[in-house]
């Protein structure tokens, strides 16, 4: 079965590459949001099987914001995929309870490793 991702990133050509290895991956890539507040909403609507996070997104609320209601409201499980990596920062995100923590640059082995340990975690739930 094809797994539904949607993209919570800003910046333009990070979620370009990261859609486009996600579909070399086989992954169906079901949206791309810039901000939390899209996120939010789009998973309202939409299935969605994982949602990979940036955690510092523009506009009013955080990724971790979001992945906070995406997870507690939705139950769809977050992997946050970051240019962070600090400690503070790592702190905050394990508050969110996320599914997974990949630090950018990261290969595509990587990815599709902490995207199939958050899909597996999550249906043993």
């Amino acid at each position: 079965m094809k797994c539904n991702v949607l993209i919570v990133e800003d910046e333009y050509i990070i979620a370009y590459d990261l859609k486009m290895s996600l579909m070399s991956l086989g992954y169906a890539v079901v949206g791309v949001a810039n901000n939390a507040h899209d996120a939010v909403t789009f998973v309202k609507t939409t299935s969605v099987d994982i949602v990979l996070m940036d955690v510092i997104l523009s506009g009013e609320f955080s990724g971790l914001d979001a992945a906070r209601e995406i997870y507690h409201k939705y139950k769809i499980p977050v992997v946050y995929v970051t240019g962070c990596s600090g400690n503070d920062i790592f702190r905050s995100t394990i508050e969110t309870e996320p599914f997974g923590y990949l630090i950018k640059p990261y290969t595509e082995k990587e990815l599709f490793a902490s995207i199939e340990i958050a899909k597996n975690k999550n249906e043993k739930i």
